[in-house]
């Protein structure tokens, strides 16, 4: 029991006799409390907090009440009215941001849970629900900061390392997920989705190589997910070694006959290899699946120019460029386009483009599999 909620119990002993037999006291509620009667408990304080309404203690026990009822909205609610009416009540900053949390409300939650920490450096519970909030709104750089102490703090919770580990992931500290990681392999070494995000930790790192390996033995523990032989396709596809990326890209296939990324860059392994009505169909079923498939797109139009499908080929260059413009390689091939339609001032426009952009490193593994990170709980 908080001493806001003591004092409250000292004052309900104190109550004066004759308030009225209708009038509601602090001892009536905390007592239906105690025993788990928290509908009418909660009835009390509300009567409480209209008998009168600068109560701020009444305002938190009538929070605290809702939430334990898990009515989060009803206790934020009643924990802002008390806070507009003291704001050094004690525990009143943590308990709204627990409540907002709880409503995934995780933008709402960062500000009082930023105060509690504040008054309390060393509340645990406060660093680890800032964190997650933190993660909620996708700041990850935040997030990984105050999960790293929170984990620290408790090292046996291995969810609190995986949001962690995804926390620096995101944020594209490899080294902090590498190592995060790397204790969750320890502790479940056949864990296939822990060797995925090493392997992304890693690719992130610019080690490819050891990404591969990692992503070999998460294929071994799970060869029917689709996705992790994708992945392990892919990094074979950043490395040139297309011989061995086109069986994993295979497999996935085998799993899931419409993954479209799979179908995608086996269909740019087929038209390096000058198979290009194998490529058309692939690369035409991948886009149909997924229309911003940027690299199907820009291959399409590199065959349809070939084949002086010049209509075809100007409407697939462009969506390639609309995709991400700063890909130089698209540039290009829509300038030599250009030429071979005769539009001298178009292609040496695009040509230009192609001096002007620095080479665009290659997309990361972790947003080609996952594009977004997986949702917390609240």
């Amino acid at each position: 029991m908080t001493d806001w909620r003591r004092r409250l119990l000292a004052i309900a002993l104190c109550w004066p006799a004759n308030a009225g037999a209708q009038a509601s006291s602090p001892s009536e509620a905390l007592t239906l409390e105690q025993k788990g009667d928290l509908e009418h408990a909660a009835r009390v304080w509300q009567a409480l907090t209209e008998q009168n309404p600068r109560d701020a203690g009444a305002f938190a026990s009538l929070g605290v009440v809702l939430s334990k009822e898990q009515k989060y909205p009803e206790a934020a609610s009643a924990y802002k009215k008390a806070l507009a009416l003291n704001p050094k009540l004690p525990g009143i900053q943590l308990n709204l941001g627990l409540a907002e949390f709880k409503q995934g409300r995780f933008e709402a939650a960062v500000a009082p849970l930023c105060a509690a920490l504040a008054v309390d450096p060393n509340n645990l519970q406060a660093r680890t629900l800032l964190g997650l909030s933190y993660y909620g709104t996708k700041r990850f750089a935040e997030a990984s900061k105050h999960l790293e102490l929170a984990a620290n703090s408790d090292p046996a919770n291995t969810e609190l390392r995986q949001v962690l580990a995804q926390s620096c992931l995101w944020a594209k500290k490899y080294s902090c997920a590498l190592d995060q990681f790397r204790q969750i392999l320890a502790q479940n070494p056949d864990s296939a989705a822990a060797h995925v995000l090493t392997g992304e930790a890693l690719d992130g790192l610019g080690r490819t190589p050891e990404a591969i390996v990692e992503f070999q033995a998460a294929a071994k523990a799970a060869p029917a997910e689709a996705n992790v032989n994708f992945g392990l396709g892919y990094l074979y596809w950043k490395l040139l070694q297309y011989d061995d990326a086109k069986p994993a890209f295979e497999s996935a296939l085998s799993v899931d006959p419409e993954h479209a990324q799979a179908l995608a860059y086996l269909g740019d392994i087929e038209l390096k290899r000058n198979d290009l009505e194998r490529a058309v169909t692939l690369l035409k079923k991948a886009v149909q699946l997924k229309d911003d498939m940027r690299i199907a797109y820009a291959d399409l139009g590199a065959i349809y120019r070939e084949q002086k499908h010049y209509k075809d080929a100007l409407a697939a260059l462009q969506r390639a460029v609309k995709l991400d413009p700063a890909q130089p390689d698209t540039h290009f091939q829509l300038g030599r386009l250009y030429q071979a339609m005769g539009n001298r001032a178009a292609a040496q426009q695009e040509f230009s483009k192609v001096r002007e952009l620095h080479k665009k490193a290659d997309d990361d593994l972790l947003e080609k599999m996952s594009g977004s990170p997986p949702p917390i709980q609240p």
